[in-house]
């Protein structure tokens, strides 16, 4: 085993394909998939699954990618201290549900322990994504809420992908508006008050249960439906629309959220936010700064973060 092999092992496992990881290594492909085999062989096991849309690790995989990011780990530490002129890029994914608080704690992580080099990713995206991301390694944390309708079934689904979860805080469901909607005239809103307005959801894709809505009250019926894909377009259609959205009530000014306001829904519901890890895989230092920079940003909105072990 070489340690080039697991860098390499590594990378697979960040882009879910051979070709892709091959290229940002700037190697050949069959040398890629050589080395791999190698591997493989060393220790009879399987890595991968492969298929035509790109590969996934094994349950051995996970397992052995565990004891490869330590050893990892500890030689960049030890060309850190002893090898100068060699320097490791700071590496961290996060997959989210769509929450500015995870966009600015991100843009902070960056400020703060990003330097010359690193190599970061930010991806909001479905909450199916969310989970799977976490689950193959792609991502080292991810963001979700849990409530009272969709407990059961996430938690079954966190189980089974050998994840945790660890709650971050609670929040009360608020109503996102633009500036500018006849809504803002109230303090609190009920649900009457939205029956003649746009709702505004995330499309979830081809897993489009209710379970996996990233807004509460899913099953309800709404006579003017949008769903959308990214945070600015639903922004957008907030502002152009009179379109309304339900989500935690956090909003960021600094991301250029002024244009929204967030008004408390008269509803007994009670979101649960927290972030998913991988139960076989110790956050590493830069996962725990920046869990710490979600604490400090949810903190500042005056919301009570639950104290954890991360």
């Amino acid at each position: 085993m070489r340690i080039q092999q697991l860098e390499y092992l590594e990378k697979i496992a960040e882009t879910g394909s051979i070709n892709e990881a091959a290229k940002q290594l700037f190697i050949s492909q069959p040398s890629l998939s050589q080395a791999m085999k190698e591997l493989e062989k060393e220790y009879n096991i399987q890595l991968f699954y492969r298929s035509k849309t790109g590969i996934t690790l094994t349950s051995e995989g996970r397992e052995f990618m565990n004891y490869s990011r330590m050893i990892l780990d500890q030689v960049n530490l030890l060309n850190g201290r002893f090898k100068q002129d060699t320097t490791r890029k700071r590496t961290f994914s996060v997959s989210a549900q769509h929450y500015a608080f995870v966009v600015h704690a991100f843009v902070e992580l960056v400020r703060e322990v990003g330097k010359d080099e690193y190599h970061f990713t930010l991806r909001e995206t479905i909450t199916e994504n969310t989970l799977n991301d976490v689950q193959t390694f792609r991502s080292e944390v991810g963001v979700i809420y849990l409530n009272d309708f969709n407990k059961t079934v996430l938690k079954r689904l966190i189980s089974e992908k050998d994840l945790e979860f660890i709650p971050l805080f609670d929040a009360k469901p608020h109503v996102f508006v633009g500036r500018d909607n006849p809504l803002t005239k109230k303090s609190r809103l009920s649900l009457e008050d939205l029956e003649e307005y746009p709702y505004l959801s995330y499309e979830q894709g081809d897993t489009n249960s209710f379970y996996f809505s990233e807004e509460i009250l899913s099953t309800l019926a709404h006579k003017k439906h949008i769903q959308i894909s990214d945070r600015a377009t639903i922004f957008n259609l907030m502002i152009g629309l009179n379109g309304y959205t339900i989500s935690s009530g956090i909003i960021s000014s600094e991301l250029n959220d002024e244009k929204i306001v967030a008004i408390p829904l008269d509803v007994d519901e009670t979101l649960t936010l927290g972030y998913l890890k991988h139960k076989k895989i110790d956050l590493s230092q830069v996962a725990q700064t920046y869990i710490d920079m979600l604490k400090q940003h949810i903190r500042h909105f005056g919301f009570d973060v639950y104290d954890s072990l991360y």
